[in-house]
């Protein structure tokens, strides 16, 4: 799969064509989706001039203080990686409030932001903020052209339409990783479809270097590779899976040689962010407290409605057959966002389980649009809400 080729298959045909007509319209969806994702910053950044005003204190020029909301929480660290690097030494009892915790962040997002930051001016929030809006409109497309090949031009327009519009999406316009990973993960998808089992693989190994759950492609390249030797004997598949953990462990073997310390990762993760595991007890925690109180907690209002989105797709997963090597990668990521005794079940981790929208846009492919309109107003005014309970520091990403 040479990269021309790859090119030519994935271009824009023009408006006359039908997918071209889709993709216009997915295009125009997702730059309003953008702009939701702004009204809900405003709204941040407007709380925090109220509240430095009360305190005699100069608010934060509006352009300035949206830049600071979208740098915020995990952007805020690969932006240290961007500008510093990665430690050489992690003290001891590291926590979240010293700059030694950016060891905890994975390098290619980082790494691509800083080297675009040499060539282009701006500096590297304005760096890091264009690439995943680029980042994130190719990714929506690389969806849709995977959504299209599974069922058709009409279902793949609303798969498009949900992950622009879904309130997880948020992250696409932060300096967050998951922009990266997806459009990764996405070509990954298409190359394993294919049989190219070298780009797959390598792909998968980026995907490891970009975020924690990119391991999850690990899991579905092995999968792959065993159907295919299963149903065609073709024992090249392996390629795949022998190369997609490459990215993780060169990041583990870096921080190795870089900090002098084993396992030096895992302790950050420890310590700083004090994360343990509840294998699924916070989020069923969260969300029978959210039955109970239903307006006691923004924590638990994500959880639940994070949860509940979950099992409507697990549910059109199933109806719709989504195929073995989607559901492998599904699962590990959903098994990742239960797992952690503190950040559980949270739209952002959801929506990197994109598979899923798949078979919820077919059933509403089939649903003739009778709860179309309603799902695009629950989408978009989640999406403004979500993007302000993050923007106030109401819940934690």
């Amino acid at each position: 799969m040479t990269t021309i080729s790859l090119a030519r298959r994935l271009h824009i045909p023009p408006a006359s064509d039908p997918w071209g007509r889709t993709l216009r319209r997915a295009g125009i969806v997702y730059l309003l989706s953008r702009l939701f994702v702004i009204m809900g910053a405003a709204i941040a950044v407007a709380a925090q001039a109220v509240t430095d005003r009360s305190n005699d204190v100069e608010p934060t020029n509006g352009l300035s203080g949206l830049a600071d909301i979208l740098a915020s929480w995990d952007g805020h660290w690969y932006l240290d990686v961007v500008r510093e690097g990665y430690p050489h030494h992690i003290m001891p009892n590291v926590t979240y409030f010293v700059s030694d915790a950016r060891a905890a962040f994975f390098p290619l997002y980082p790494r691509f932001v800083h080297y675009i930051d040499v060539v282009i001016p701006g500096g590297p929030v304005s760096v890091a903020l264009a690439i995943n809006i680029l980042l994130g409109a190719m990714f929506v497309f690389l969806a849709g052209y995977l959504c299209r090949g599974l069922f058709d031009i009409k279902t793949a327009e609303k798969a498009m339409i949900l992950i622009a519009l879904f309130p997880g999406s948020f992250v696409l316009s932060m300096a967050y990783s998951e922009a990266l990973m997806l459009t990764i993960v996405a070509l990954c998808f298409i190359a394993l479809r294919d049989k190219h089992w070298l780009w797959a693989g390598v792909l998968a190994a980026m995907a490891t270097a970009t975020r924690p759950n990119g391991v999850a492609l690990v899991a579905a390249c092995a999968v792959a590779s065993l159907l295919a030797i299963r149903n065609d004997r073709d024992w090249r598949s392996l390629i795949a899976p022998a190369l997609s953990p490459l990215g993780f462990i060169g990041f583990m073997w870096f921080l190795r040689m870089h900090t002098g310390e084993d396992a030096a990762w895992f302790r950050v993760q420890r310590e700083a962010w004090e994360e343990g595991t509840s294998f699924g007890a916070t989020a069923v925690q969260r969300t029978v407290d959210f039955i109970i109180h239903p307006v006691s907690s923004p924590t638990s209002v994500l959880t639940a409605a994070s949860v509940g989105a979950m099992l409507i797709a697990l549910y059109m997963a199933r109806k719709y057959k989504m195929n073995l090597i989607y559901w492998t990668y599904t699962a590990v990521i959903l098994g990742l966002m239960l797992i952690p005794a503190t950040v559980t079940a949270r739209p952002r981790f959801l929506f990197t389980a994109f598979p899923l929208f798949f078979p919820v846009a077919r059933a509403l492919r089939d649903d003739e649009d009778r709860w179309w309109p309603l799902v695009v107003i629950v989408m978009i005014g989640g999406l403004v809400t979500v993007m302000g309970i993050y923007g106030v520091r109401g819940a934690i990403p």
